[in-house]
């Protein structure tokens, strides 16, 4: 039986190949994230310790850690539960121990697993178990005949006797782990999956029309594909089963079964075996097969799924920031108004409005004199606009407002702004908390205006889920999903840094080793004593102790303190290096921060001491030419092209400017600037192949796109951003001839399905990337 340390080696072992590491490497980081040490901590100050392991590698690490630890502590109960049954040998502790999955482990265990009183118990009971091993030991006997010397009370016929022997067989085979794997990599290789609509339910699931009768390879089904697939089945609008190809595979499968009974000759036992394998495999172990992987493949598809959703968070997170600048946020409203807000630098609420430019009121004029009024009194520098209903006649009728200021006065930067989940925002028990006096609605306008200051300040406040930049968030494990979640808010929070005196609790709660409650005891000790002149004065928060303050002090900024290196990211801990750095210029501290060139002629190694490596001394001598850097790029925001309003106005081969709001595994969804984002999918986000949409766009950023294709009754815009405008995807459907890969009609049987599979006019719904789009747009 391993011991403790043992098993620890093992699961370091194990991690270590799997993150690209050494075992000592991932013991090290083990050993701190036990102590209560956090990812972002231990990739930035303790290198190392750690080898320099870095985030990414210390989250995978930290996942799989727990994985490994609950297969473990599985090992030892099925290992205490065998020897405590008197079973446990040499060979089986060894297989045990060499179990890799789960799945493996539960599969050795199964003929040991207690269970309810099964056929084959009942068969043993009436003395059939010497009937089973009479026909395995003789191939040549006739099963029927053997069976007649079985005849009892209990067992009427010789029937009865062979099919008691069949489920004592049967048995055996569903409980031998080495036939499981080989039957699971079978499956895993060759295995179908398929949906066939529910009678009757053709008109309430129209919107998974697609899947009415499909069938495509296991192996191959793309996360969004197999999470639709499986919202069709919870909804009662398709049956899914996972099978070997019925002409070939089912056969290769019943083959594989009937090799562990050994059946090589064609005697009557071995006729008799055969015909029982089949039967295993077709009422037990096919079914075994079908729930198994159906739930590897919601695992999977859940698994990238989230993957998704943590990627275009980290992006949207990252996105720039336009700066302290006082800025006025509309959040766009037709018979309710235009919510206005203006934020000053600080992000201070100072005004808000509700002005109604359109239906019923149309009251132009008014509305354009309180935009002016407002730019006026508050000096406003930004105007952001919410990308929700009337988002472009707001931009209109601003863009109108800014064009009737004098000349010589400085014009606002009006940009629309992603509004997801300032709604969530507004109804929230934090923005009560801190608007207590204010509408609801208003409150939105204060989010919006403030996400353009600081995406990542305000972002922070929402629910992450509420922000919607994943696919199919609701059909995933919630738990997963938002622990995912929180450590890419972490990751990014703790990467960009946070200005200790000016950050709310919401953001302070993300920071390393402080929490929603120490975050409140900040503010609150800020409140009440003034602004933070050190990072040494947070020893004097309540409850906030050495070890939360060696995990959170690094993070922090203080600008304009009574210590400079309190702006940058050099820890407290390590000040007297940077000084003796500083001391080997022979200049002020104030001086050489920020300076460039200011420590040439100096070398990193020369700084090394027992407690800081070279990795620390980089680190700090990277801090000290840029103290405090923020990671996120410059700001620039996209231009809608005017008259371009409404998906109407769209036409074939425009070029459009647009944002990027979402990125899938199947492509990036673009607000051009009509209510609808437009979809480019995979194959045209470049001119070359593309595997995953990430290495191409991310959430936030600008690109330029030309419209492809146009489908208004379903609001669905194809785009491209290949140099040739689609032409290549159309040029390849031409060369396979018409009608080659036009989209399958989603009916059974190739029905149509009605006059929404008519392509709108001016649009183009058929061929390779016609196809390619309606199978990603399933997505919605």
């Amino acid at each position: 039986m391993d011991t403790a340390p043992q098993t620890a080696a093992r699961i370091a072992r194990t991690i270590a190949t799997e993150i690209g590491a050494r075992p000592e490497q991932v013991g090290a980081a083990v050993k701190l994230l036990d102590e209560g040490a956090t990812v972002p901590f231990v990739a930035r100050y303790r290198k190392e310790v750690t080898g320099g392991l870095d985030d990414t590698q210390l989250r995978s690490l930290s996942d799989r850690l727990s994985y490994l630890r609950e297969m473990e502590a599985r090992r030892e109960t099925i290992l205490n539960s065998i020897k405590d049954q008197g079973k446990l040998t040499e060979v089986l502790a060894k297989s045990i121990a060499g179990a890799e999955t789960k799945a493996q482990l539960e599969d050795i265990y199964l003929p040991y697993k207690p269970k309810r009183r099964t056929k084959a118990m009942i068969a043993r009971e009436n003395g059939l178990e010497p009937l089973a091993d009479a026909i395995l030991a003789d191939r040549t006997a006739d099963p029927e005949a053997l069976a007649q010397g079985f005849v009892t009370e209990a067992v009427p016929t010789p029937k009865d006797a062979l099919n008691g022997a069949r489920d004592i067989i049967a048995e055996g085979l569903t409980e031998n782990a080495q036939l499981l794997g080989d039957l699971r990599s079978f499956m895993q290789t060759e295995a179908r999956l398929t949906a066939k609509v529910i009678e009757g339910q053709e008109q309430a699931g129209a919107k998974f029309s697609d899947y009415f009768d499909h069938a495509e390879l296991w192996s191959k089904v793309p996360s969004h594909r197999a999470l639709a697939m499986l919202r069709a089945q919870k909804e009662g609008v398709v049956t899914l089963d996972i099978a070997p190809d019925p002409e070939t595979g089912a056969a290769r499968a019943e083959t594989i079964v009937a090799s562990y009974l050994g059946t090589k000759t064609d005697g009557a036992g071995d006729q008799w075996l055969r015909k029982i394998a089949g039967w295993t495999w077709r009422v037990k172990l096919s079914l075994t097969m079908m729930v198994d992987l159906m739930g590897d493949l919601r695992a999977r598809a859940q698994e990238e799924a989230i993957a998704v959703f943590a990627r275009n968070l980290k992006d949207l997170l990252f996105a720039a920031p336009a700066g302290a600048r006082p800025t006025l946020g509309l959040d766009p409203g037709i018979r309710t108004g235009v919510k206005a807000a203006v934020v000053d630098a600080t992000g201070k609420l100072v005004a808000t409005d509700t002005i109604y430019p359109f239906q019923p009121k149309n009251d132009v004029r008014g509305a354009q004199a309180a935009i002016m009024a407002l730019i006026a009194k508050h000096g406003v520098e930004l105007i952001a606009i919410g990308n929700g209903t009337a988002s472009r006649e707001t931009e209109k009728l601003v863009a109108d407002t800014l064009a009737m200021l004098p000349s010589g006065v400085q014009k606002p930067t009006k940009v629309v702004v992603s509004e997801a989940g300032a709604s969530v925002y507004s109804a929230s028990e934090l923005a009560a908390r801190e608007f207590p006096d204010l509408d609801v609605s208003l409150r939105g306008a204060v989010s919006i205006a403030r996400r353009l200051q600081d995406p990542l300040a305000e972002l922070v406040k929402i629910e992450p889920k509420s922000i919607g930049v994943g696919q199919y968030q609701h059909d995933v494990d919630q738990h997963k999903l938002g622990k995912s979640l929180e450590a890419v808010i972490e990751d990014v929070v703790n990467a960009v840094g946070v200005d200790l005196n000016t950050a709310s609790a919401p953001l302070l709660a993300h920071v390393s080793g402080l929490g929603p409650g120490l975050a409140e005891a900040v503010v609150t000790h800020r409140d009440i004593n003034g602004a933070f002149k050190s990072r040494k004065e947070l020893l004097k928060v309540a409850r906030l102790g050495p070890r939360a303050f060696e995990q959170c002090a690094g993070f922090l900024r203080i600008r304009d303190g009574a210590e400079p290196l309190d702006a940058s990211a050099v820890h407290p801990e390590a000040y007297d290096v940077a000084r003796r750095i500083v001391q080997a210029c022979g200049r002020d501290i104030r001086q050489i921060m920020g300076s460039d060139g200011a420590l040439k002629g100096l070398r990193a190694d020369q700084f090394v001491d027992d407690h800081f490596g070279l990795p620390t001394v980089r680190d700090i001598f990277a801090e000290l030419e840029k103290p405090g850097r923020d990671p996120r790029p410059s700001f620039k925001t996209a231009t809608f092209t005017d008259g371009v309003e409404e998906i109407t106005d769209l036409r074939p081969g425009m070029v459009l400017e647009g944002t990027v709001t979402n990125v899938a595994a199947f492509g990036a969804f673009v607000d051009i600037g009509v209510h609808q984002d437009g979809l480019v999918h995979v194959s045209q986000l470049a001119d070359r192949f593309v595997k995953d949409p990430h290495e191409v766009v991310k959430a936030g950023q600008v690109v330029k796109v030309t419209v492809v294709e146009v489908d208004v009754p379903r609001k669905r815009i194809g785009l491209t951003m290949r140099k040739d405008g689609g032409a290549s995807a159309r040029d390849d459907r031409n060369a396979r001839g018409p009608g080659k890969d036009r989209p399958r009609p989603g009916g059974p049987k190739g029905k149509p399905r009605g006059p929404m599979s008519a392509a709108p006019k001016g649009g183009n719904q058929t061929g390779a990337l016609g196809a390619a789009l309606q199978d990603a747009f399933r997505k919605k």
